[in-house]
């Protein structure tokens, strides 16, 4: 797991007043997950993360280069007489 997810979790689930049980049990998984993620296991299931990202109010933003520049290009196609 990258890091910067790890501690954002860990620190999300701090700043909330929340033990590692009392997310697992909010956001409807087990709390050995919670443990995993803080201690940055690598293999947690994507649906899983994602229920632990809602239950702390969390977004994920997914980015592609290769799409922007796409879209890009598609644009300056529009302007074109």
């Amino acid at each position: 797991m990258n890091d910067e997810l790890k501690n954002v979790v860990r620190e999300h689930r701090r700043v909330s007043s929340l033990s590692q049980s009392d997310l697992a049990k909010l956001a409807g998984v087990g709390k050995t997950v919670v443990f995993d993620i803080d201690h940055g296991k690598e293999s947690v299931q994507f649906d899983t993360l994602k229920k632990i990202l809602a239950a702390l109010n969390i977004q994920m933003v997914l980015q592609s280069p290769l799409i922007e520049r796409q879209r890009k290009l598609a644009g300056q196609k529009d302007t074109l007489p």
